[in-house]
């Protein structure tokens, strides 16, 4: 199973990495997308949209089901991954680059610090 060290992680797959411009994007994991199956659809937030922290702010559908993806800290949507309406393969090919969904900037930066280590995360999927 592939998971990064260099970000955070939810109890809900989600992964959160902080970006040079003060925000941070925000995608599924290798293990929810690998759960998923083959993506077909995903519906991402509007940009501007204020989130609290595990809010439901996007779908991804699958050939095996329909997941909510949610805002591991609270924040406001600041860029979409445009890329993934016309490829949402993306997600299945590479979950932790171009598969990304959304950027936020976090009401909070330190609620980043709060989420799972790549150690804590794998030992949630024992």
């Amino acid at each position: 199973m592939n998971v990064p060290v260099d970000r955070r992680y939810t109890d809900q797959h989600e992964w959160v990495i902080a970006r040079d411009d003060g925000t941070v994007r925000i995608g599924i994991t290798d293990f929810a997308q690998d759960a998923l199956g083959d993506v077909v659809f995903v519906d991402l937030p509007e940009v501007g949209l204020v989130a609290a922290a595990d809010e439901s702010v996007a779908e991804v559908e699958s050939t095996k089901s329909v997941a909510e993806v949610y805002t591991p800290i609270a924040g406001t949507i600041a860029a979409i991954n445009e890329a993934l309406a016309e490829r949402p393969e993306l997600v299945n090919d590479d979950p932790y680059g171009d598969g990304w969904f959304f950027a936020m900037t976090p009401a909070d930066a330190s609620d980043v610090d709060s989420l799972l280590e790549a150690a804590a995360y794998l030992a949630l999927l024992d």
